[in-house]
């Protein structure tokens, strides 16, 4: 079950360092999704600065699962906004679908992290 659990979470920090180094740069990929969101270009900066807390917290969950907790629930929220934000504009269910795997993702790394630190959330 930890190697699952090392996959996953890895996965996780790629996907967030990915999304939030494109979003930092600019990609036009992420620069149409914000218009298409009706959210202004500086709201992409700070999603991507947010994702790339929220990766750097998963590393440090590591060895400190209690960070890791919380990285997990910063994520998650983070990508729950992303969900319900394509739902407010009506897009195809695909395109929030990433984002929705990507929750569920977090998910399980806020429980593996909370089982496995003795004091999780203090």
């Amino acid at each position: 079950m930890y190697i699952v659990f090392v996959i996953l979470e890895s996965f996780l920090i790629v996907s967030m360092t990915f999304g939030g180094a494109s979003k930092l740069t600019g990609a036009k990929a992420f620069v149409e999704m914000f218009d298409k969101l009706g959210l202004p270009q500086w709201f992409r900066v700070v999603t991507g600065v947010v994702q790339l807390a929220g990766a750097a917290g998963l590393v440090f969950g590591y060895w400190y699962p209690s960070v890791g907790a919380w990285a997990g629930i910063w994520l998650g929220v983070t990508m729950l906004v992303g969900c319900l934000l394509h739902f407010r504009v009506k897009h195809p269910i695909g395109e929030a679908v990433p984002s929705f795997v990507l929750t569920s993702i977090a998910t399980i790394m806020i429980l593996m992290h909370a089982l496995e630190a003795p004091h999780p959330f203090q």
